[in-house]
């Protein structure tokens, strides 16, 4: 693996948590004016950093069989694992509610771990952040069109 020839630094601004089947993003005091005018968006997307992959083994694997299609091989920029040369993670979520006083942003669904570090949010803007003819490979026919309203949750990986 080449030496990287710039180094940035990425500060978290807040973390995932989950209790009683609710997901929040508990931003931290300083970045809660951040938060104004957030509320009145439908969705946002959450850049998170995948921190149990964030090791020089996961972040050297550059192919893997993913599960849900195990029997292809994919570089893993054709993927959406966590186990990658950077491990920042996005998901666009049902935003549910913020208090901006509190610092809680509250979402529909989000495949993160309790405590994961947030590292961003954006609001999600349709004209920028959906195509009209997007298509994804044969090998990945079958898969619904849009997200299912419970999301697609970490059930089975929960620890």
């Amino acid at each position: 693996m080449s030496t990287p020839k710039e180094k940035f630094e990425i500060y978290p601004i807040g973390s995932v948590s989950r209790a009683e089947n609710s997901v929040q993003l508990q931003i931290d005091e300083m970045y809660r004016p951040a938060l104004k005018e957030l509320d009145g968006f439908s969705h946002v997307m959450v850049f998170w950093w995948a921190e149990r992959f964030a090791t020089p083994e996961y972040r050297q694997m550059l192919t893997c069989n993913p599960p849900y299609a195990p029997e292809h091989l994919t570089g893993m920029f054709a993927t959406r694992s966590p186990i990658r040369p950077n491990p920042v993670m996005m998901t666009t979520c049902k935003l549910l509610g913020v208090d901006e006083e509190k610092g809680v942003v509250r979402v529909a669904d989000l495949d993160a771990f309790e405590g994961t570090p947030v590292v961003d949010l954006k609001a999600y803007f349709p004209v920028c952040d959906r195509v009209r003819e997007a298509h994804i490979p044969e090998w990945l026919a079958g898969w619904p069109e849009w997200m299912p309203e419970a999301g697609i949750g970490l059930e089975e990986y929960e620890s």
